[in-house]
């Protein structure tokens, strides 16, 4: 059996050196010995298939404008659009799909605290709506990505009722689910979901500088303003017209 203590070193190590995929390796390993993760554990996990997956999820972007854009320039060009976009999809689907092995199978049955869980729910969640970003096209893939994204994030929801309304986690949890209510084309309801946790968090903040999670903190309450401030408008508009 790996030790745990030589995989954390090399995890820390390749997340310093920023070799993703290596940095994956040592925490899936990690993750296999079924063991009950530390809070710098679950970030080290989240940090290496964050940015691995991200590199990945921007090429696709990428690869898919480019696939767009090269329609009228000649069926060559198409097909190597198409194939390098079709490579990186398939890499995609495989690593969310790891991450959500993972989970199903060592993670959530061995978290032990409410916000371990809230962690893990949000992180299937989270890959769920990766898996449903890249299943456009595929009406039936995204309608079925879709309900397990909310599934996850709704289970998330439940546990996260026991954390502080200022948790970063918490705020994050509230983020992403507005945004991909946003994506699906759910304004009002992104609106309100942001909005309840925005206005839930403000009270308590005066009460966290003294705290290291406030620059955390602060930062998703910015990010939870920003979208409000976009989407309210957009509301609005659409109910004047």
């Amino acid at each position: 059996m790996a030790d745990k203590n030589l995989l954390v070193a090399k995890a820390r190590m390749t997340e310093q050196a920023e070799r993703w995929d290596d940095m994956v390796l040592c925490m899936k390993e990690l993750v296999e010995l079924d063991v009950v993760l530390t809070e710098e554990e679950r970030n080290l996990l989240s940090s290496a298939y964050k940015n691995t997956v991200g590199a990945r999820r921007n090429a696709w972007r990428v690869l898919t404008e480019m696939e767009q854009r090269t329609t009228d320039k000649g069926r060559d060009n198409i097909e190597l659009a198409k194939g390098s976009r079709e490579k990186v999809e398939t890499e995609l689907k495989e690593m969310c799909g790891d991450v959500v092995s993972l989970l199903d199978k060592f993670l959530i049955p061995r978290a032990d605290t409410a916000e371990s869980e809230v962690f893990y729910w949000k992180m299937k969640g989270d890959y769920f709506r990766y898996q449903a970003e890249i299943s456009k096209g595929d009406e039936e893939g995204m309608v079925t990505k879709g309900k397990k994204v909310l599934e996850s994030y709704c289970n998330a929801q439940e546990k996260a009722a026991q954390l502080p309304t200022t948790h970063p986690l918490r705020l994050r949890l509230a983020l992403n689910l507005s945004e991909f209510h946003y994506e699906i084309g759910n304004p009002e309801v992104a609106c309100r979901l942001a909005r309840e946790a925005f206005d839930a968090a403000i009270p308590e903040m005066d009460g966290l500088y003294e705290e290291s999670t406030y620059k955390d903190t602060e930062l998703v309450m910015q990010l939870l303003r920003d979208n409000l401030t976009l989407w309210s408008t957009e509301v609005e508009d659409k109910r004047e017209y």
